[in-house]
């Protein structure tokens, strides 16, 4: 499979084909039914624009206390485990032998967006971090490990996967918008993001 690599990020167009990224969104939705979906919000109060949840052993949550990862839902209970589904995606393309101890679901709405940010509250940056992309597509932007300088755009189709490791670890990436309605994975739109991470 052909691999487009920008600012270090390698993205597989394609990876998922139509009848895996189905079996993959009922397992998202299973997971959604144990842990639903919430809005988080930031230490400085305001609420995010995507709504998330997880599964796992910890989930990554956002509230006045700051940014963390719990084994807890907010609402309370553990979160479910993984599906299958998507650990084969991290087996695939991590090219490390430690399993994911977090995979973040985020839900983006129309008009959702995510801001440049780096994944940075894991313990071992040496271990990758995958990205899952399903339903409408997303304009995804790669940084560098400062904030400023030149970024670069892509934009991610439903059933594409990106790795973040090496020097792109924690290089800043975000969200800028989605193209509500460009895929019919979602009969009611939207993108779902999904993250595998090792913790600890």
């Amino acid at each position: 499979m052909t691999s487009i690599f920008e600012k270090g990020f390698r993205v597989l167009p394609g990876f998922l084909d139509a009848a895996a990224q189905s079996a993959m969104l009922e397992d998202v939705r299973a997971i959604v039914r144990a842990a639903p979906l919430f809005h988080p919000v930031t230490p400085g109060g305001k609420q995010m624009s995507v709504r998330m949840c997880a599964a796992g052993q910890y989930g990554w949550i956002t509230d006045r206390r700051g940014y963390r990862y719990d084994r807890k839902h907010p609402e309370g209970g553990k979160w479910p485990p993984i599906p299958d589904t998507i650990l084969a995606v991290w087996r695939a393309v991590s090219g490390v032998e430690r399993a994911p101890q977090c995979c973040l679901v985020n839900f983006y709405g129309e008009g959702a967006r995510m801001g440049l940010h780096q994944d940075k509250d894991e313990a071992d940056f040496s271990v990758p971090v995958v990205s899952i992309s399903l339903g409408d597509d997303g304009l995804f932007r790669m940084g560098n490990a400062e904030r400023g300088g030149k970024t670069s755009s892509v934009w991610l189709h439903s059933g594409d996967v990106v790795v973040m490791a090496g020097a792109a670890r924690l290089n800043y990436h975000g969200v800028d918008r989605i193209r509500f309605g460009s895929s019919t994975l979602l009969a009611q739109g939207g993108r779902i993001n999904l993250t595998l991470r090792v913790v600890d």
